[in-house]
């Protein structure tokens, strides 16, 4: 069913009733919820409606945070267009604004969308109270773990409000359980409300998503430059198998690097003399790994990057990174990079899809996602000369010596300038993985496949979300790409395993089923009904029919010996006694 929806606190017909969403309004205001639908199911819909539901019931403000300027932005434009301005005055916040301005502008409006940052700041600075905020809304509410902004912001507001209600919203929070129970108890939610794309109240509303994996050779001139480094590792690791240190079988993993140095380790702390050069061996043969990793899957321009952080970051001082730079073999190699121009087959294979898609529809919308900022170069270098292709970066800040960034007004005016057609294959690094809505993204490129099932879920989620779209994974062969598509494949078909799992332990109180949409009513060809009986209308539609008689064809019974001979019955290649020929007297 498609029709409009009513709330005084809505502009009238924008948002479009889903019985879906409509479900998880009720559910999120009876408690403080964690909504887990698929993207581009409309979890920013449920939003407003809960916002609206909230400001027509209290006379506090509701609050919305967002991980990034640019989706802070996209929030704003959004709630512009569906709350009345004059009423609600949705209003944004961000770091480019000055603290002592921000200060008298938290109260200019009853609807406030920020960074999580920005909010901890004022907080803690005593230029923004919380006590009257009746609603926190997070978005990409897998965030709120640990240290990070989003669940400190929580924190804050659970501490501080004085009727606190929370609205946590993702569609992939993560297939490990103790993650999902730390955003559960960190946003004390108390409800988990989970909907998939195969139900089939969802189902009807998603676009289709074609995905494809497209799998390239690493060209002979890139696995000649590893080969040193890998048989360098290789003896490394040999010689931590003899002192009993790398203990998994098989090829050299990170997996059983880490697993060594946490061997290490524990010798260490028993006081083994011999323990301390294991940990420094252990540690260079994890930076040779990400080094051949970086050639094999990503590429010239990657290994450039990462040696280049080696030299001038964070790690600059440590012994193993002397270690490593010093070698003669890795100076060999970053005299070889800094004469080579990019490679590697993944950037022919990007020119190719783009080439074909244009081709096909000179109006698509691309987006390429990398992983490292100096393959985002190469890649827009790479398409400047493609005819009809319009490259734009997007990257995120950055303290790196390896590039300056963008600033937050920078990101918005690409996501701006993609939109508007004026570039039209986007190029990014994992800021642009979340949230972005860009309606006609039909394309997206991975260049290499992400171990993480909450990064593949983002990526994917870029396309498709207002018309079909496809998603291609480039996958170099015989190399680490192929485990981490494996493993994100499984670490997504056990995510909502694991959110069912924490939902079914959540104390919950007591709620009555729709009993929160009174104030909401639906509008179909010219009328209305209640919000409630429409949700009751659809479920009724989509609940499974059972046949009344089960028609049975009678048959008879056979004698499988007439239809099947002897040998069917055997092992095969067993001689049966009917194979031999009588013996005449």
């Amino acid at each position: 069913m498609r029709a409009s929806l009513h709330h005084d606190g809505l502009q009238e017909g924008v948002v479009e009733a889903r019985a879906f969403q409509l479900e998880a309004v009720d559910v999120s205001l009876s408690s403080s919820t964690l909504l887990v639908l698929p993207t581009a199911a409309g979890k920013t819909a449920v939003a407003w409606m809960v916002i609206a539901e909230m400001l027509e019931r209290t006379n506090g403000w509701a609050l919305m945070i967002a991980p990034t300027a640019a989706l802070v932005k996209q929030h704003l434009d959004d709630l512009e267009l569906v709350f009345d301005k004059d009423s609600t005055q949705p209003i944004s916040m961000s770091g480019a604004i000055p603290p002592s301005k921000r200060e008298g502008m938290w109260n200019k409006g009853r609807l406030v969308v920020s960074t999580p940052q920005v909010v901890r700041n004022d907080v803690n600075r005593g230029l923004l109270d919380l006590s009257d905020c009746c609603l926190l809304i997070i978005d990409e509410a897998h965030h709120s773990t640990g240290e990070r902004a989003e669940a400190q912001v929580a924190d804050l507001y659970l501490e501080f409000a004085n009727e606190p209600l929370i609205l946590g919203m993702t569609a992939s929070p993560g297939s490990n359980i103790q993650k999902v129970e730390e955003i559960c108890n960190r946003l004390r939610v108390g409800r988990i409300h989970l909907r998939t794309s195969e139900d089939d109240m969802v189902s009807e509303h998603l676009a289709n998503l074609e995905i494809e994996e497209l799998r390239v050779r690493v060209p002979n001139e890139i696995r000649e430059l590893v080969e040193p480094f890998i048989r360098w590792q290789e003896t490394i690791v040999e010689r931590e198998r003899r002192l009993g240190r790398y203990v998994m079988p098989g090829p050299v993993t990170h997996r059983g690097l880490a697993n060594a140095m946490e061997r290490a380790n524990l010798a260490v702390r028993r006081g083994q003399a011999d323990a301390y050069g294991s940990m420094s061996r252990i540690g260079l043969a994890m930076s040779l790994h990400h080094l051949i990793n970086h050639l094999l899957c990503q590429g010239i321009a990657a290994a450039k990057e990462f040696l280049d952080r080696k030299e001038y970051g964070e790690d600059a001082e440590k012994k193993n990174t002397r270690n490593l730079l010093r070698d003669s073999r890795v100076r060999s190699l970053r005299e070889s990079l800094a004469e080579m121009s990019e490679s590697h087959s993944k950037v022919g294979a990007v020119r190719r899809l783009i080439r074909e898609r244009l081709r096909r529809d000179s109006e698509s919308r691309i987006i390429v996602f990398a992983t490292f900022r100096d393959t985002v170069t190469a890649l827009e270098q790479a398409l400047l000369d493609l005819k009809g292709a319009k490259p734009i970066q997007f990257i995120g800040q950055s303290k790196r010596s390896s590039g300056t960034g963008l600033t937050p007004k920078q990101q918005i005016e690409r996501i701006e300038s993609f939109r508007s057609g004026e570039g039209n294959v986007l190029i990014a690094t994992s800021v642009g993985e979340e949230g972005l809505d860009i309606p006609t993204a039909d394309l997206v490129i991975f260049y290499e496949p992400v171990p993480s099932e909450i990064r593949t879920i983002q990526r994917r989620g870029r396309t498709g979300r207002h018309r079909d779209g496809d998603v291609v994974v480039l996958i170099a062969e015989d190399t680490r790409d192929e485990g981490a598509r494996q493993a994100a494949l499984r670490r997504e078909e056990n995510m909502q395993r694991a959110v069912a799992r924490v939902g079914r332990k959540l104390a919950r109180s007591t709620h009555i089923d729709l009993s929160n949409l009174s104030n909401f009513s639906v509008g179909e060809n010219g009328e209305k009904i209640s919000a409630s009986e429409f949700v009751i209308a659809v479920r009724k539609k989509n609940r499974p029919v059972l046949k009344e008689v089960d028609e049975i064809t009678e048959q008879k019974p056979s004698t499988v010996s007439d239809q099947l001979s002897p040998s069917a019955f055997r092992p095969k290649g067993q001689t049966g006694l009917e194979q031999f020929n009588p013996v005449e007297d």
